[in-house]
């Protein structure tokens, strides 16, 4: 089951990574909402155990905080 775990959180890590590097051409608000919402699955993924809605639920929440965090930068 710990394999299990380490594996989701893996896979979710290296989605977020990639994701992340298409961010060249992204505002700074929207740097900063991708990055929440990476950080958020990631948080969500372990909290949770892999559990998809948690994933999911982390990143919502993680993208929102990333873009109110984002709307301060210029």
């Amino acid at each position: 089951m710990k394999t299990m775990k380490s594996s989701a959180v893996g896979a979710v890590t290296l989605a977020a990574v990639l994701g992340l590097g298409g961010c060249g051409t992204m505002s700074s608000r929207d740097q900063s909402t991708a990055v929440g919402a990476g950080v958020g699955a990631v948080a969500g993924a372990v909290l949770t155990g892999g559990s998809a809605i948690g994933t999911v639920g982390g990143a919502a929440v993680g993208g929102v905080i990333g873009n109110q965090v984002g709307k301060d930068k210029k």
